[in-house]
């Protein structure tokens, strides 16, 4: 079964840049079904509950090679700075909708 590596992406309420975990993920081995009384999901495949955090790529590498576990690494994206100050929202030559 195969592994994701991964730092996951922060969520809608954080604005800071520091990522501090790396993820180890498994991909799922079966599709869920629908129990129909209920109206539940459910899989027999229990290892889509693990998640195992780790400070670093390299940690988390090492513990999928020590347990031969197949795995795939994907990379942060780099997030561009947008740097802008407030002083610009009233120039006389700003291009936009003049909101005041």
């Amino acid at each position: 079964m195969l592994a994701r590596i991964y730092q996951p992406a922060k969520t809608a309420m954080q604005s800071g840049q520091a990522k501090s975990v790396w993820l180890l993920e498994f991909e799922p081995a079966e599709k869920r079904v629908v129990e129909p009384l209920m109206g539940w999901t459910s899989s027999g495949d229990t290892r889509q509950q693990l998640r195992l955090t780790f400070d670093t790529k390299d940690e988390a590498i090492a513990y999928a090679e020590a347990n031969a576990i197949p795995f795939q690494v994907f990379e942060p994206r780099v997030r561009k700075p947008n740097i802008r100050a407030y002083a610009d929202n009233f120039r006389f030559d700003r291009k936009g909708l003049w909101t005041h």
